[in-house]
């Protein structure tokens, strides 16, 4: 470790490092400071990419598991003879059991409107054996689906309830496993980072180690070195990230919403309070470099103590 430095050499050490000595510690420019902005962009905006899969999966498996978990469906298949007698007892019982806040018959135009996307346009809906319809809004604490079951059986037989458990609990399923491939994903880029950083530290400090040593001599003490070090690292690879992030929310603002029809990958963005996270991710990239930039330096300034 170097000695004790004067007040006057510390003083003016400390004055030329908030910047300069920086510049000639970190090279500012050069094919490794254009390498690290790089990476440190690419990694931005895939993490942008990442936030918003986590995110839009999260919400899709709330919304799944909270609003459509408390919808059902009663259809009525029967007779035209029966089949209006049939509605009218599964109404009956719908509205007497605990658990069901409300009901809703859902007409013909409508049921034809959903179908339409799945059938065209040009096929006659009219001619279709299109059952009778009940939307059903419960309350799935206090519902007992199989007693609910078991009344519209001896009232209606012709009457199938529906909650959508087979086709909605794999949708739940499925969106918290990209919930959490978001997560890891978010993970590994970081470590990706982290790894890059160090190289370039590596390099950095390889590169410059005359002038590191000069600067020893001359009073710097090692942690005001590898506080510059760290502060000129975790400033490209905040500025990169930040290149990256704005790049990233340009396409994910881009994306359709999920109301716009005849898309398949809709919803997959920010909505809300969820863009303040943004700013996170060069602030993350900055944190990251100075950790790593620390870390590195603090070693390689012991190795040469």
């Amino acid at each position: 470790m170097s000695g004790p430095a004067s007040g006057g050499v510390s003083g003016r050490v400390a004055w030329l490092f908030g910047d300069p000595v920086a510049l000639r510690v970190v090279p500012p420019a050069g094919w490794s400071a254009a390498t690290l902005g790089c990476l440190a962009a690419v990694l931005g905006f895939f993490a942008v990419l990442a936030l918003a899969l986590t995110l839009a999966a999260t919400r899709l498996a709330a919304a799944w598991e909270g609003e459509a978990g408390e919808t059902a469906t009663l259809q009525v298949l029967a007779g035209d003879e029966v089949i209006e007698e049939q509605a009218r007892a599964a109404l009956d019982v719908l509205r007497e059991t605990p658990g069901v806040r409300s009901v809703r018959m859902v007409d013909l135009a409508e049921q034809e409107k959903l179908l339409e996307p799945w059938l065209g346009p040009e096929v006659p809906m009219e001619s279709l054996p299109l059952p009778l319809m009940i939307e059903v809004a419960t309350d799935r604490a206090t519902l007992d689906v199989g007693a609910l079951r078991a009344r519209l059986a001896e009232a209606a037989p012709g009457a199938i309830y529906d909650d959508h458990a087979d086709w909605r609990q794999p949708l739940v399923a499925t969106a918290s496993r990209l919930g959490r491939f978001g997560l890891a994903s978010l993970g590994l880029l970081a470590l990706a980072l982290g790894a890059g950083l160090a190289l370039a530290a590596a390099r950095a400090l390889a590169a410059n180690g005359t002038a590191i040593r000069t600067l020893r001599l001359a009073g710097a003490e090692d942690g005001l070195i590898a506080r510059g070090f760290a502060r000129r690292l975790a400033l490209r690879a905040g500025t990169g990230a930040l290149a990256g992030t704005v790049a990233g929310v340009i396409l994910v603002a881009l994306l359709p919403r999920a109301s716009e029809p005849g898309f398949f990958l809709v919803g997959i963005g920010l909505a809300g309070w969820q863009w303040l996270l943004v700013p996170l991710v060069p602030l993350a990239a900055g944190t990251i470099g100075w950790a790593v930039a620390s870390v590195v330096t603090g070693r390689a300034l012991r190795r040469w103590s």
